[in-house]
């Protein structure tokens, strides 16, 4: 029997893939037979990645999401390493807190740049390439899954910068499935709740522990590994007739119709 979630054939960039949840998606690609484009600022734990995965389906490309030329020639990149591309997952995110009446514009921008313009610089990139490919009937164009957070639908206190930037991560993705439909490339999101990862820390941290998981139906937090199961699916075939949308995976965190 055919395997919908198969990735095998299918080049795809992870942003943000040398630790923690983009580590993980980057591994679950990898094993469902794909082949990756790491990206990350942090060369050395690039080079662990590389080490340790040991495959020939994986190579790097370390630098700044923010920079608009190390974007376009990492895409370039990708393209020429696999031939085309399939898939795109934007996962790079910083988040740097303080309260709204302290926030200095610094603080506000540096995270809308990583966490929102540096997403649309990668799926106009990834994006470009798609549609040249659906163009010229080499192969169907692909998807690409952007991370949003629970953050960007609930509101979050402290973070106003985060919040902002993944609300506007909804946009970026409804926005770009309405116009790539019909050129067969999709564009979804994930909106992950509380993840066991450095940035969550503060939130799982003995002074806010309590409130959070009593907020979860599951009761617990997520692990990289099992969050990054969905955003493989959202990649496959198996998603086949998926575009716009934004899958909650957050044990319950925020439930919406």
């Amino acid at each position: 029997m055919h395997n919908p979630m198969t990735l095998e054939n299918k080049t795809i960039v992870v942003t943000g893939a040398a630790q923690g949840i983009g580590r993980a998606i980057a591994n679950s690609i990898l094993g469902l037979g794909g082949r990756v484009v790491a990206v990350d600022r942090n060369a050395d734990a690039l080079a662990q990645f590389s080490n340790e995965a040991a495959t020939e389906r994986l190579i790097t490309a370390a630098g700044d999401v923010t920079d608009g030329d190390f974007v376009n020639a990492t895409v370039d990149k990708a393209a020429d390493w696999g031939g085309s591309i399939e898939g795109l997952v934007n996962n790079a995110g910083i988040s740097r807190a303080a309260m709204i009446h302290k926030m200095d514009m610094e603080t506000w921008q540096a995270v809308i740049d990583v966490n929102l313009t540096a997403p649309f610089r990668l799926l106009q990139a990834v994006g470009r390439k798609m549609l040249a490919q659906a163009a010229a009937g080499e192969k169907a164009p692909g998807s690409i899954v952007n991370i949003s957070s629970d953050a960007g639908r609930r509101g979050t206190v402290g973070q106003i910068n985060y919040g902002a930037a993944k609300s506007g991560i909804t946009g970026l993705t409804m926005s770009a499935a309405r116009e790539w439909a019909s050129k067969g490339v999709r564009v979804n999101a994930v909106a992950f709740g509380v993840i066991e990862t450095p940035m969550t820390e503060t939130v799982r941290s003995e002074k806010f522990r309590d409130t959070y998981l009593a907020q979860i139906p599951m009761g617990r937090w997520g692990s990289p590994e099992e969050v990054a199961t969905p955003v493989c699916f959202l990649l496959s075939d198996a998603a086949s007739y998926i575009t716009g949308q934004t899958l909650s995976v957050n044990g319950g965190f925020h439930i919406s119709t």
